[in-house]
């Protein structure tokens, strides 16, 4: 007993010596922290914006209609002295009438040019009406379906009428001739767009408006004579559409044109066309250009450069104005309505950019131009006030240039907006409030001095989520990026495939252009570029796998790329995200395209994948097993070779199955494995029929009774099947098409029987045990596949009964066919119901060769599948989901949770401490909770840090919030094995108990969930399960567990002869231990059991007088303490391989061991004789052991406490007894508090509180009770 007290004081003398060591709870990894642990399997529900144009269009023919009659001024007009002359920048009165008005017409044609160079312009000056009809007839039929623009310039004839006339001449020039502006639209057609600078222009826009609805009815109109009487309509079939035309007018229908001398007459076409030079005449014309001195307005006609040359003074302003009519457009302009002014047509977009400009300006002069569609006000913008800065910037320069002693220095405007877009960026960036600056930053791309600022500041936009990547795709980015990737600029790689991806991401309907622009091989490129991060290589195989998508000429460009040897070089590389696309992108190029898979074969790539099968990252094995799965489906037509590899294949995935933890996987595993159901359906339907032949026809496919069959399936002398080297005659059924079709047209009974080793029969039991999965979602899928092949047995039995009932005797070598009345509606194959219709001909012939029906092959090609996961796109969220980076903005809400937490943890842990000093001189007297229970709890659990209590009984759980008495959650589970059934609940764990907490379950089927809490809800969400023992047949103690909160391990055992230990980090089986006894184990501890509950203990384990960081230990280290019911103490050691990790046997106790923990070096046990035993783990005898319960009182339960030095013993005799480690009683519980004072009930469990001296437990009247120390 000196030793047992000397080892005790040691653990306290060592928690003392180590509260140096300094660690926090964010030294302890979360468990089931994942994003695929937090939120649903499913992509990002968005909605796709439509960015592309239905139909791009362009501006062919241009009619030029000027109406000046130089000289005569019109009779309606008064004009004042001086007054504007100026037309297309030329003074008419400086020469002669007609070459004044040749000069005009010329110099108009050269300012559209600018525009639109490689439209059809044709001149009509000074035209009669029928010079108008054929000029418009002409450019309409030249024009086809695309646009025709107009531009009546009536300077010289009268305003237009009321009922919307415009004027021009009589041959002789002695009349002016009304145009109505019905017959203009008849004859110009649509589409069209009009330009009209003349006074009173307003009245047009209205006339033309009502015109074509006048128009549209008598369109209706003949329509509907020419139906009553059976004649076709003359004209086009088309609707007109008069009423889509677009139109801009110069001025209000009240209202003249400016005549400010100093200003051109055609101010409006001046706009229009000459934007940069009127707007800078106008801005010297204004008050504030007296700030800049010495500036002219011959000066401003002198301004050099050019409007193609960006780096000019010139072309610099074109550019800084185009950038903002764009900015001021895209953020005042409805999304549909600026997709079609601004980006529909090259010639439509300058016009309405420069109508901008002209609203400014005009506005100015009292007069309001009008355009259809209205558009809203804009010369207030705030934008207007950059233009006039950069303007003022661009003057105080010209004096010098245009003397010869400066050059022209880039003005700072794309760098301080590209400043701007990075504030909003920094501090505004929200989806209510889009950035005013997107335009300016897609033109910055123009420029190679901050494109690579622009690139990176775009990115960080569409970082922000699908709304941003919209946003930016309606402004136009697409042939700015699509452009780019022409550029050879390393620097550039890293952020256009950043951008790329996003873009994908959205939409894929890129893939055309990227393929047709040979976009794939700059990818490619960088896929294979060593010096890139892994993080650039990773979205370049995002995107080609988009390129990939169900895209045949995108799968054949890849292919021809070497894509498939590309890919498998990055298999091994050590980012496991790009190693997860890598094999996506692979599933994606061979998906539906056997070329690609055959490439594939010869590069072993099947293979090469099996590796990833075991990769620490279940988002990596889920890609590997869906590549895979598409790599088994792409077969169009089978054959001996292809079925000699996809066997293996198969084989492969049900084997993992067995060893997978995570439901992600298993979903693949199952969506992959359907494929072989359905291609071998004949064999899976034998095997399906000799594992029901025993069974009434009526008894569910769910039920307990066919798992017990199945396991007569694995077994190999289960009487079903014989074990055979192998299986020619299903060889060579499945692997010839000929033999699949023709042969066994006739009773499944009749097939060949299926050896044990078959591969069929293994594939069909991995999945039949994927049946009973914990989690709901694989066992519905997997249900769904195995239910197809046994309703074509059963459908086939039906057929096979009405056959022999019709047919007397019997033939055995004569099919039925199926009639339509008799096809299987619930589950649908091409393949197999060809292979049951096969008429009798074809049986009679069958020995000679005959080629696979074409339809089997259609039908196998285009079958569905019969499960689907959404396990790609959800893998695509990561490209364009907003970074959650609240976790570490210190001013976020997570992050004070964090810390509020870790406050109160340390907190309790230093209460826990005082409490622990005085456990042996105190008594656990004190009741702080009393509740009753639906049924008899059978095991406890308090929560480390919150005033929870989470209870089990039979095969519900509940939560009770022991310090207010509510009952927060409750949950009864279903069994894994039978919908019918419930599942008892074996073993409680808190998971996460230091941050925000998830609960363990265990139970008595084999399986084990993780369900989480939900604050507010009676029922928790489950985050994940699996099955830890398939086939698991409970006897005593069904399965219990040990959590490992430091090493992320579960420890799983029980009515088993293994300890099977999960990585959960991996979600994945890493070792099974043999126990070496036929005894269940019944209690469990590891060296690290405590630490996942008590990180006091974790920060005390040595003395340090430096500040250092721990070192986490891995899964393969410690030690494993078991206690079995055989009433021996088993010690395992990790450090040594499975087979030989069993170091120490204590034999010692006569009755089943309760409890067991392992304390640094020493080992307490207690058995249900009432014996507690101490062991040093260095010695091969107990230390000590002491009876503290009566053998003929019978011990019922044990606890112990990890720190406080002392244990609870309870009873079926109605008491529990608190003792110290030296042997001695402290307190006996017999009664519970109150008036009364009744007795305890039989004591069923008892749990001590993890931290504090605090004893929970449960007794066999249906009480939970909570005392805690005096």
């Amino acid at each position: 007993m000196d030793e047992v007290a000397a080892e005790a004081w040691n653990i306290s003398q060592l928690i003392d010596e180590l509260r140096g060591f300094q660690l926090t709870d964010r030294n302890l990894p979360l468990a089931f922290s994942e994003e695929r642990h937090l939120e649903k399997i499913d992509g990002i529900d968005w909605e796709r914006q439509i960015w592309r144009m239905k139909e791009r269009m362009k501006t062919v023919s241009v009619a030029l209609v000027l109406c000046l009659n130089v000289g005569v001024d019109p009779p309606d007009i008064v004009k004042t002295q001086p007054c504007a002359r100026l037309e297309c920048w030329i003074d008419p009165l400086t020469m002669s009438g007609q070459k004044a008005l040749d000069s005009i017409g010329q110099a108009l044609q050269t300012q559209y040019e600018r525009w639109q160079p490689r439209a059809r312009y044709k001149q009509s000056l000074d035209p009669t009406g029928d010079d108008v009809k054929k000029l418009c007839l002409s450019l309409r039929r030249n024009a086809k379906e695309e646009r025709v623009l107009f531009h009546y310039n009536g300077h010289g004839v009268p305003k237009p009428t009321t009922n919307g006339e415009i004027w021009v001449f009589n041959r002789t020039y002695t009349q002016y001739i009304p145009l109505s502006i019905y017959d203009l639209q008849t004859w110009m057609g649509a589409p069209s767009i009009y330009v009209y600078d003349c006074p009173n222009a307003g009245i047009i826009v209205e006339s033309f408006k009502t015109y074509a609805t006048q128009h549209e009815l008598e369109y209706q109109q003949s329509i509907g004579a020419s139906t009553s009487s059976r004649s076709s309509p003359s004209g086009s079939a088309l609707t007109p559409s008069f009423s889509e035309c677009i139109q801009l007018a110069a001025c209000a229908s009240n209202q003249c044109l400016p005549m400010n001398p100093d200003l051109p007459a055609d101010l409006f076409t001046s706009c229009l066309t000459t934007p940069i030079k009127i707007a800078m005449r106008w801005c010297v014309l204004q008050p504030t250009s007296k700030l800049i001195p010495k500036i002219t307005l011959d000066m401003v006609d002198k301004v050099p450069g050019n409007i193609t040359d960006r780096k000019s003074m010139f072309g610099e302003l074109n550019w800084i104005f185009t950038a903002i009519t764009d900015t001021i457009a895209w953020n005042t302009l409805p999304r549909e309505l600026f997709q079609k002014l601004f980006r529909q047509d090259l010639l439509v977009a300058s016009l309405f950019r420069n109508f901008l400009l002209a609203e400014r300006i005009m506005r100015s002069c009292d007069c309001t131009p009008v355009s259809s569609p209205a558009l809203p006000s804009t010369y207030q913008h705030r934008m207007w006030d950059a233009w006039d800065l950069v303007l003022d910037l661009s003057f105080g320069q010209l004096p010098a240039i245009l003397k010869g002693t400066a050059t022209y220095k880039n003005l700072p405007f794309f760098e301080d907006e590209l400043t701007a877009f990075e504030v909003w960026l920094g501090f505004d960036s929200a989806e209510e409030n889009p950035p005013e600056q997107l335009p300016i930053v897609l033109q910055v791309l123009l420029s190679q001095v901050h494109r690579t600022r622009a690139l990176e500041l775009l990115g960080r936009f569409l970082d922000l989520g699908p709304w941003a990547v919209n946003l930016a795709l309606s402004v136009g980015i697409f042939p700015y990026v699509l452009k780019l990737l022409q550029s050879f600029a390393k620097e550039l790689r890293p952020l256009l495939v950043k951008i790329w991806s996003k873009i994908l991401a959205v939409d894929t309907t890129c893939q055309a252009d990227l393929i047709r622009e040979h976009g794939h091989k700059y990818f490619l490129s960088i896929l294979q570029d060593p010096l890139m991060s892994s993080e650039t290589r990773t979205q370049a195989t995002f995107v080609l796998s988009c390129l990939v998508t169900n895209y045949k000429d995108g799968q054949e460009a890849a292919r021809q790329g070497s894509l498939v040897s590309v890919c498998l070089e990055q298999l091994g590389d050590p980012s496991p995200q790009l190693r997860q696309w890598v094999a996506i992108c692979l599933g994606k190029l061979w998906d539906h395209y056997e070329t690609a898979r055959w490439t594939g074969v010869r590069d072993t790539a099947h293979e090469k994948l099996y590796i990833l099968l075991k990769d620490p990252c279940p988002e990596v094995r889920a890609a590997s097993v869906y590549a895979l799965g598409t790599f088994i489906n792409a077969v169009l037509r089978r054959s001996e070779h292809a079925n000699n590899i996809d066997q293996p294949v198969g084989m492969t995935l049900a084997n993992h199955a067995a060893t997978e933890a995570s439901p992600l996987v298993r979903k693949e595993l199952i969506n992959a494995l359907q494929w072989l159901l359905m291609a071998f359906d004949v064999a899976f339907a034998t095997v399906a029929a000799k594992e029901t032949q025993s069974f009434p026809e009526s008894q569910s496919s769910n039920t307990l009774p066919r798992i017990a069959n199945r396991d007569r399936l694995s077994q190999p002398d289960g009487g079903l099947f014989r074990r055979v080297p192998s299986s020619p005659a299903i060889n060579n059924m499945v692997n010839s098409p000929n033999a699949m079709t023709n042969s066994y047209s006739g009773s499944l009974g009749a097939l060949p029987g299926l050896g044990y080793g078959s591969v069929y029969v293994k594939i069909w039991v991995a999945l039949c045990q994927m049946e009973t999965d914990p989690f709901p979602e694989v066992a519905q899928m997997c249900c769904t596949v195995t239910g197809y092949i046994r309703a074509l047995v059963k459908e086939r039995d039906t057929i096979d009964q009405r056959n022999s009932s019709i047919s007397l005797p019997p033939s055995p070598n004569r099919g039925v066919p199926l009639s339509e009345e008799n096809t299987p509606t619930a589950y649908q194959s091409g393949d197999f119901q060809t292979k049951l219709s096969r008429n009798s001909a074809t049986n009679k012939n069958r020995r000679k060769k005959v080629s696979v029906d074409e339809s089997t092959d259609k039908n196998y090609q285009n079958r569905k599948p019969l499960v689907t996961t959404n396990y790609v796109t959800w893998s695509s969220k990561q490209f364009v989901k907003k970074r959650d980076e609240q976790g570490d903005d210190p001013e976020s809400e997570k992050y004070y949770e964090r810390e509020w937490r870790e406050i109160r943890n340390k907190g309790i842990r230093a209460e826990a401490h005082e409490e622990q000093k005085r456990a042996i001189t105190s008594k656990v007297e004190n009741q702080v909770f009393h509740s009753r229970t639906a049924v008899a709890p059978t095991m406890l659990q308090l929560h480390p840090y919150s005033q929870h209590i989470v209870v089990a009984g039979n095969d519900s759980f509940a939560i009770w919030d022991w310090g207010t008495g509510a009952k927060t959650t409750t949950y009864r589970q279903k069994s894994a094995i039978n919908d019918f059934k419930t599942a008892k609940v074996s073993d409680l764990q808190w998971v996460n108990g230091h941050d925000q907490t998830l609960l363990l379950v265990a139970a008595e089927d084999g399986s084990v969930r993780i369900w989480r809490p939900i604050p507010g809800n009676r029922e928790p969400s489950l985050v994940s399960a699996w099955q830890a023992f398939s086939n698991f047949k409970p006897k005593q103690v069904g399965v219990i567990t040990s959590w490992e909160q430091w090493t992320q391990t579960v420890i799983t055992t029980g009515d088993t002869k293994l300890l099977r230990l999960w990585d959960v980090q991996r979600e994945l089986k890493y070792a099974d231990i043999i126990t070496g006894t036929d005894a269940s184990v019944t209690c469990l501890d590891s060296s690290y059991s405590g630490l996942s509950l008590d990180i006091s203990s974790l920060s005390h384990r040595r003395k340090s007088t430096e500040n250092r960081e721990p070192t986490r230990p891995n899964n393969q280290t410690g030690y494993i303490i078991a206690g079995c019911s055989d009433g021996s103490v088993r010690l395992f050691d990790r450090r040594c391989s499975p087979q030989e990790s069993r170091s120490k046997v204590w034999m010692v106790h006569t009755g089943t061991v309760l409890a067991v923990q392992l304390q640094d070096n020493l080992v307490i046990s207690g058995s249900s004789e009432g014996e507690v035993n101490f062991y040093d783990i260095r010695k091969n005898d107990a230390l000590h052991s002491t009876n503290v319960i009566p053998k003929h009182l019978g011990m019922s339960c044990m606890s112990i406490h990890r720190s406080a030095n002392i244990y609870a013993c309870g009873s079926v005799n109605q008491f529990i007894g608190v003792y110290s480690l030296n042997g001695s009683s402290l307190n006996t519980i017999r009664t519970y508090e109150g008036f009364m004072s009744q007795k305890i009930g039989g004591v069923n469990c008892l749990n001590f509180h993890p931290h504090k001296v605090a004893l929970a437990f449960g007794s066999a009247d249906c009480c939970i009770d909570v005392y805690n120390i005096g």
